[in-house]
């Protein structure tokens, strides 16, 4: 898995790519990429997404 406080470079392969949580596609570095991040139990997540449009679509946080 990629570390997503990381730049991710073009250089990642499909199988590594962090998939977008609302349509599981991998997500590549694209300038649409969106990434949110919280805290839950006191551990940080993080939710990728293709785009704005993903990311308003999905149903988590």
């Amino acid at each position: 898995m990629v570390d997503p406080t990381s730049d991710l470079g073009e250089d990642i392969s499909e199988e590594d790519a962090p998939r977008c949580a609302t349509c599981a596609a991998p997500v590549f570095d694209e300038p649409n990429h969106r990434v949110i991040t919280w805290i839950e139990n006191g551990e940080v997540q993080s939710a990728h997404f293709c785009d704005e449009s993903c990311r308003s679509e999905w149903a988590g946080r």
